[in-house]
């Protein structure tokens, strides 16, 4: 599915912002990938359950994963950046 927008919360830019110069063009990459097709097999894209049901996450790294909502059908909002510290 193709995305017509991203929102970015304060939160997400100020985390983002923390990243090393590298890991922030791995985003930039990404959240291209992610606008093309949200579900792309390479983003692991998945919904969450338990205490974060309703959000979903999808990979940057390994590592590091994107928190985000639907706003509706095309408009998605980037909640949080950050390691599996984001499923605390």
């Amino acid at each position: 599915m193709r995305i017509s927008r991203i929102y970015y919360t304060k939160h997400f830019n100020r985390a983002y912002k923390k990243f090393s110069k590298d890991i922030q063009q791995q985003v930039r990459d990404r959240e291209a990938l992610f606008l093309a097709d949200c579900f792309d097999s390479r983003l692991e894209t998945h919904k969450l359950g338990g205490k974060l049901k309703g959000f979903w996450v999808f990979s940057i790294t390994r590592k590091y994963r994107i928190l985000f909502v639907f706003e509706d059908n095309k408009e998605v909002t980037f909640l949080d950046i950050d390691d599996h510290d984001l499923y605390r």
